[in-house]
């Protein structure tokens, strides 16, 4: 009986990872088309750049007249295999099979009409696509262009942040595109860029934001009850002690969503004005009871 019981749960483990599989590459597949149809039929026909690689691609694509996807699929193999090394074999394998059929993605959609050719339109759509295919694929484990993964590498080896030296990177780029298709297009291009930022951040942590609060206070069992009543979330009480006077603290933890923090912030300052309050974001949250409880 025990061994039919353990058969049926490595059963379920395998048909739900499966099922996880399948659900990775119909998500990679689904932003990498995304981010080809940003490119193709708004961006690269109004002269507008991505960052990274792409955007090297898309300068030697308008210099050699050859297909966009190509260069984007040869500039990325190195990043494949140092990839493949340096997080694993399913990150690579993920992130060649994105930038594969976003490279197929814009071949095929190469002479297909733009759908607008207003430069103001192309940059703010063509971002607001963009950011959302590429924010689909990093959410699901792929990744669409290799100067992340060089960032990670050189931010073990330089005094910079990661941030900083994709920043780095970029500001090259778009100043070299200034003098291929004019300053003007190089700025619509840094727009798209910022733009593409946002939606990456909005799909990866999604428009209802989650917060972490962490709440020092003579008072803990006043403000939990308070955030249990009035919020429906969920709180912890963790044992703490004060490093200057060696008193005993209950210190509260909860998460909240970002519309939620301002209701916390009423809460501890009603039942302790000189409480310790510290909010930080939360790019997921997954198990525990963090579904929010009916208030009646």
């Amino acid at each position: 009986m025990l061994a039919t019981k353990q058969l049926l749960g490595l059963n379920k483990h395998k048909r739900l990872s499966r099922l996880a599989l399948l659900k990775r590459i119909f998500f990679i597949t689904l932003g990498s088309i995304i981010m080809g149809v940003a490119l193709e039929l708004f961006l690269v026909p109004n002269s507008i750049l991505d960052g990274g690689l792409t955007g090297i691609s898309i300068i030697l694509s308008h210099f050699t007249n050859l297909q966009l996807g190509l260069f984007i699929f040869i500039l990325n193999i190195p990043f494949f295999f140092i990839g493949y090394k340096q997080i694993g074999k399913t990150f690579a394998l993920s992130t060649l099979y994105g930038i594969a059929v976003m490279s197929l993605t814009t071949y095929f959609l190469h002479d297909i009409p733009v759908f607008t050719e207003e430069l103001f339109l192309a940059t703010i759509f063509g971002g607001i696509i963009l950011g959302i295919g590429v924010g689909l694929v990093i959410r699901f484990g792929g990744s669409l262009d290799g100067t992340e993964l060089l960032s990670i590498l050189l931010n073990k080896k330089l005094p910079f942040s990661v941030g900083e030296v994709i920043m780095f990177f970029n500001i090259i780029i778009f100043t070299f595109a200034g003098f291929v298709f004019g300053w003007n297009r190089a700025m619509y291009s840094l727009i798209a860029y910022f733009i593409a930022s946002k939606a990456i951040d909005i799909v990866i942590q999604g428009l209802d934001e989650s917060k972490s609060a962490w709440i020092i206070s003579d008072y803990p069992d006043d403000i939990g009850e308070a955030i249990l009543a009035r919020l429906g979330r969920g709180v912890t009480y963790l044992n703490g002690e004060g490093a200057f006077t060696g008193a005993d603290k209950k210190v509260i933890f909860c998460v909240i969503t970002r519309l939620e923090e301002a209701k916390l912030k009423a809460i501890v300052e009603e039942y302790d004005p000189q409480a310790f309050l510290a909010v930080g974001n939360i790019s997921e949250v997954r198990g525990g009871r963090f579904k929010k409880k009916d208030i009646h």
